[in-house]
Order: C-alpha cells, then sequence, then structure tokens
C-alpha cells in the first residue's frame, strides 16, 4: 500500500456555475470569527446534483454546498435540512464534518448555502487515485469498513440523536415508491421507458414488515472519505441531502444499485462511479449476507430491494437528464444518461423475474 497518495482535490469552477466571491466573502467574513483573506474557490466537478465548492482562506479550508440551477424537485436540495442533520449527528456519529454557518438568504449567492469544514482525505471515486495500490486484502478491508460504518449509522437511535423529526419514519416503504414513481413520471423524456410494470411490482412485493432507523438514501464510496495515511480507514461520510428516518434495507439496496463488480457486463461497467471492481471487493450477494449477519436483518424478499434500489437510481438520473433535456444544465456528463436509464429498467425487469421464478 503506498504511503498519503494525494487527498482528493477540487478544481476549476464550470461555466455558468461561478459564485458572486465578493457577495460570498462579505457574507462570511459576518457569520465565521478569524476568517482572512479572499478565498480561492475551486469546484468538485464529479457530483450530478447538489454544486460544491472548495473555499480556501489564509488559515481556513472550507466546503460550500449549494442545489443546482433548474432544479426540479426542490425537496431533494434542502441545504437548511442537510446542514441541520450533519450537525445533530455530530455527536453520536464522528464521520460528519463539522459544520460551521448555513445561509437561507437567496440574494448572496442566488441560493441558499451552507459551509461546513473541509475533511482531508481520499474519496474513492471511479478509480483509486495515481499511485494509490491496495492488495485484495487491504481492499476487502475498505470494503468491510465502508459496510461497518453504514451498519454503525443504522445502529443510531434517533431519538437520542435528537433525529426522530427528520423523517415519518412508519409507511416509509410505501411512501419512497410511490414518491419516486411520481418523480419518475415527471421527469419522463420520450426516449426512456414508461416503467409501469416495475411500479406497479413494487406495489405489489411491499414487505410486510419493515425497519425505521436513520438513513443515508446516498451511501456509496464516492461518499466516503479515507484517511490519506491508511485508505482502508473511513473518515468522514458526504453528502447527507436525502438522509431520512427509513428502511435500513432500502438504504442497502439504494448502495448496491450503484455496486459494479468485476464480472459485471459491459454497460455496467461503462457506468461505473466506484472502485467496487477491485479484487478482494465483496460481490453485491457478498455484501448482503455480511450486513444481514452483522445487523440480524433477514429479509423475506430481498429482490424487492434490490428492483427498488435500481428504479429509484433511474428516477435519479432521469431528474439529472430532464435537466439537460430541457436545457437547464449543458454539463455534457448528463448527455447520455437516458441510456442509463434505459439500462437500470432492463436490470429491474431481470430482477423481477428471477424473484418470480424462485
Amino acid at each position: 500500500m503506498s504511503a498519503a497518495p494525494a487527498s482528493d482535490q477540487a478544481s476549476v469552477v464550470r461555466a455558468g456555475e461561478e459564485l458572486d466571491v465578493a457577495r460570498l466573502d462579505a457574507w462570511l467574513k459576518q457569520h465565521v470569527p478569524g476568517l482572512s483573506g479572499t478565498p480561492k474557490i475551486t469546484q468538485y466537478t464529479g457530483g450530478a446534483s447538489n454544486w460544491t465548492y472548495r473555499l480556501e482562506y489564509d488559515a481556513h479550508d472550507l466546503i460550500l454546498r449549494r442545489p443546482p440551477a433548474g432544479t426540479k424537485a426542490k425537496s431533494a436540495h434542502d441545504m437548511g435540512r442537510e446542514y441541520r442533520i450533519q450537525k445533530a449527528l455530530m455527536p453520536v456519529f464522528p464521520f460528519v464534518p463539522a459544520m460551521i454557518a448555513y445561509c437561507d438568504d437567496e440574494a448572496v449567492i442566488g441560493a441558499e448555502f451552507y459551509v461546513m469544514q473541509r475533511l482531508d482525505g481520499i474519496i474513492p471515486r471511479k478509480n483509486l487515485p495515481r499511485g494509490l495500490e491496495l492488495p485484495p486484502t487491504h481492499v476487502r478491508r475498505l470494503c468491510l469498513n465502508v459496510l461497518d460504518t453504514m451498519i454503525a449509522l443504522h445502529r443510531i437511535d434517533p431519538q437520542t440523536a435528537g433525529l426522530d423529526q427528520i423523517g415519518k419514519g412508519s409507511g416509509y416503504a410505501r411512501r419512497q415508491i410511490e414518491g419516486w414513481s411520481k418523480r419518475y413520471r415527471d421527469a419522463r423524456t420520450w426516449n426512456v421507458p414508461r416503467g409501469e410494470k416495475i411500479m406497479a411490482w413494487l406495489q405489489a412485493n411491499l414487505p410486510a414488515q419493515e425497519r425505521i432507523c436513520v438513513t443515508h438514501n446516498d451511501f456509496r464510496f464516492d461518499n466516503v472519505v479515507l484517511d490519506p495515511h491508511d485508505p482502508t480507514r473511513v473518515v468522514g461520510v458526504l453528502d447527507w441531502e436525502l438522509a431520512t428516518l427509513g428502511d435500513p434495507l432500502m438504504d442497502l439496496g439504494n448502495m448496491l444499485a450503484y455496486w459494479v463488480q468485476a464480472d459485471d457486463d459491459f454497460m455496467a461497467q461503462n457506468t461505473r462511479r466506484q472502485p467496487t471492481h477491485l479484487p478482494g471487493m465483496l460481490t453485491r450477494k457478498e455484501v448482503v449476507a455480511y450486513y444481514c449477519d452483522r445487523t440480524g436483518f433477514h429479509p423475506e424478499n430481498w429482490a424487492f430491494y434490490e428492483v427498488y434500489g435500481l428504479f429509484r437510481l433511474s428516477a435519479i438520473a432521469q431528474q439529472i437528464y430532464y435537466r439537460y433535456h430541457h436545457r437547464q444544465t449543458r454539463n455534457p456528463a448528463f448527455k447520455q444518461f437516458w441510456l442509463f436509464v434505459n439500462y437500470l429498467h432492463w436490470r429491474c425487469r431481470r430482477a423481477m423475474r428471477n424473484a418470480n421464478k424462485a
């Protein structure tokens, strides 16, 4: 294992996504003690949802999060809620960055935003950083540490943490299926499937029992931060915009929708966003077995959670593509998302057929 590879770096701000530096700097210096100098502003351009910037002051290294322009589902980009959830989690879940300030005055940069401490570390995106090579034993340790971090989140007592009001709790599964079905229908364009059979199947296969806990709902390798001196150790979890009181198995299903393993087909490999293909990584089946063994949760019908995760991801991708299709964003990374939506629906139908044969 290489020693201390480079930490995750931001790059030049995308055209059309610039911040009003003068207004932002003035607001921050009114609300954050000790700031001096003019910030160097760069942007993390790998994400497809909220816009994330790095603000480097003389003695402070900050991260700013704001919603994207042309947002269609505004409830999924509530910066104040994301800020408050992480602030409440900090005492019981030491994997969130320190929250610094929140601004609901859209006149400052054109949207609400919050600022937090930057966690120095490695974010395992599509591939590990250049120079970082982990043997299979270390890859497996990394994989298990990431899963154990998710399990630790699911074991938090929402009431003790002051998070018992962040979601409705009971009836979560039904609300999710109804909500994502509506969002998919609302964002559908001519070049993607109707998806009605998948939505009907999910409604017909809702679990008879559900557990409720704090869920992240976007728990992926590229949302964790690793210790640069020990890249198998998790030091942070990012992107809490979708966190709620939900079903932990649905959280796991969401995670596995992104999980591309070494023997997956060409389309999956072509859309891989995290290094789950590396030798030593658990397969999706092994992940489910490990999670269930550690938590004691044993679903009667895992196919429901698999199909849900894939369909939900298709709705997220379609919402993003909708913005591109209607010229609300010109990010070229979104141009082919409609193909990904078609592929995810094919995966859903395959999982449904396999479940019906069982």
